[in-house]
């Protein structure tokens, strides 16, 4: 996979490129960062790549000239160009997992007040990150190329991908470390049983139970299983069912006797 980032601050990626699962994947050639300056594409004698809006308005938008000229000079029929903008569908994970198999992909970031809208018909597809204002795309791409990135097979295991938040429609259950008892707050029993079925119906009704609560409008969208809803009945009656109960005990009797 290959990025192409349009931008007028290309040092800002500097800290992002270099550190962590990005820079392992980039050194191990399974992602591309190319950077581009739009600067080195513009026309202007003073190299400028922004100016007032015509017709009035605060602050400075891009020229068309260096965006289209710097797409032009860096982009192929193979590639899919994106700009960064709020007129774009909310990015989420079901963009990324479908991003993630494109062969190029070429990011255009705003900056200053706007764009010249002359330029959008020259991209495939707008993207936004959310119903907030950013001083620049920058940080914005950010985002696209982590999450696009680590769905690439190499770039990370494939088991920690299976049962992430928002992968299958539901957040993710809780998780867990050392020690089992934290300021009186301990770890599920079960989760020590041993017993990994049972483990993963737990994990289910905890995924199925957070949804509920804090994402109404995940749960909403879900379809719901027969085995779904028995989990939900038993998180719901707050009894721990039998079933776990004696994967627990087995448990502590293999232990025991081990």
């Amino acid at each position: 996979m290959k990025f192409i980032i349009l931008t007028t601050f290309p040092e800002m990626y500097e800290s992002f490129l270099g550190n962590s699962i990005i820079a392992r994947a980039i050194a191990k050639n399974i992602i591309e960062v190319k950077l581009v300056n739009i600067r080195d594409y513009t026309k202007d004698k003073y190299k400028r790549t922004d100016t007032p809006p015509i017709g009035g308005g605060a602050g400075l938008i891009m020229k068309a000239q260096p965006i289209v000229d710097a797409l032009k000079a860096n982009s192929s029929s193979r590639t899919k160009k994106i700009v960064l903008g709020p007129k774009g569908h909310t990015f989420n994970q079901e963009k990324a997992q479908s991003l993630s198999k494109e062969e190029e992909i070429l990011i255009l970031c705003g900056h200053y007040e706007g764009i010249d809208d002359r330029v959008y018909p020259y991209f495939d597809e707008e993207i936004s990150v959310g119903d907030y204002v950013l001083t620049g795309g920058e940080t914005a791409s950010f985002i696209l190329i982590d999450a696009i990135s680590r769905l690439i097979d190499g770039v990370i295991s494939k088991d920690s991908t299976k049962e992430e938040t928002f992968t299958n429609g539901l957040l993710e259950y809780p998780q867990y470390t050392e020690p089992y008892d934290f300021c009186g707050a301990i770890v599920p029993d079960i989760l020590f049983s041993g017993n990994h079925k049972e483990i993963d119906l737990y994990h289910k009704k905890k995924s199925l139970e957070l949804t509920r609560e804090f994402r109404p409008d995940l749960f909403s969208k879900y379809k719901l299983s027969k085995l779904d809803i028995k989990l939900l009945k038993e998180a719901d009656d707050k009894v721990q069912p039998k079933h776990e109960l004696d994967a627990i005990e087995k448990g502590k009797k293999f232990t025991k006797n081990h």
